[in-house]
C-alpha cells in the first residue's frame, strides 16, 4: 500500500536526529521549486557573434531579434531584453498555449514578468493622447468649480409656501374660538 510506505518513510526521516526531515531533505539534494533550471539560467554576456547566436538559440529567438541586456554589472548576463509590453496588450483571440498568461510554450519570459501580468500594469495604447485626456478632466473640474461658485453667489431654492390644511386651516383644532369667524385663508391650487 502506497500510503503505508509513505508513513514508514516519514517515520524514518523523523528519527534522523534533531533536525529530522529537514536534514534528510537537504542531504538528498532537494531544492525549492522556484528558480530556473541550470540550462535556462543566464550565462555570461555574449561578446562574439557566435556567442550571440548560441544565446539566441538557447532562448528560442532569431539572431536578428536577440538583444541582451547591457553589460552594466547588474547580472543579467545573456538574458534577452524583451520589449516592455504587458500581457493585456497581446491578442486575446489568438490560440495561446497558456491562455491565462497569453504565452506559448518555449517563449522567453520577460525579466520583469510579474510587473507585466494582466492584473498589473497595462501598456495598451490609449484611444486619446494623454494631454487630451488631461485637458478634458481639468476642464470638467474647472467647470464644476465655476458652477459651485456661481451657486454660492446666486443660490436657487424651490419656492416654498405655508403648509395648507383643510377646514379653515384647522382653525378649531388649533384652539380657535368657535364663536368667532375664522380668518380667511388663501389656498393655492397647483
Amino acid at each position: 500500500m502506497a500510503s503505508g510506505g509513505a508513513w514508514r518513510c516519514l517515520g524514518a526521516l523523523a528519527r534522523r536526529g534533531p533536525l529530522g526531515w529537514k536534514a534528510a531533505a537537504a542531504a538528498s539534494g532537494a531544492r525549492a521549486a522556484s528558480g530556473l533550471p541550470k540550462d535556462l539560467r543566464p550565462g555570461p554576456y555574449p561578446r562574439t557573434p557566435e556567442e550571440r547566436a548560441a544565446a539566441a538559440k538557447k532562448y528560442n529567438l532569431r539572431v536578428e531579434d536577440y538583444e541582451p541586456f547591457p553589460d552594466d554589472g547588474m547580472g543579467y548576463g545573456d538574458y534577452p531584453k524583451l520589449p516592455d509590453r504587458s500581457q493585456q496588450e497581446r491578442d486575446p483571440y489568438y490560440n495561446w498555449d497558456h491562455s491565462d498568461l497569453r504565452r506559448n510554450y518555449g517563449e522567453p519570459v520577460h525579466w520583469d514578468f510579474d510587473m507585466f501580468l494582466r492584473t498589473r500594469l497595462d501598456t495598451t495604447p490609449t484611444m486619446f493622447p494623454w494631454h487630451v485626456m488631461r485637458n478634458c478632466i481639468l476642464g470638467f473640474i474647472g467647470f464644476m468649480l465655476f458652477m459651485f461658485g456661481l451657486g454660492e453667489i446666486y443660490p436657487s431654492y424651490q419656492p416654498v409656501g405655508p403648509k395648507q390644511y383643510p377646514y379653515n386651516n384647522l382653525y378649531l383644532e388649533n384652539g380657535g374660538d368657535p364663536n368667532q369667524e375664522p380668518p380667511e385663508e388663501k389656498n393655492y391650487e397647483i
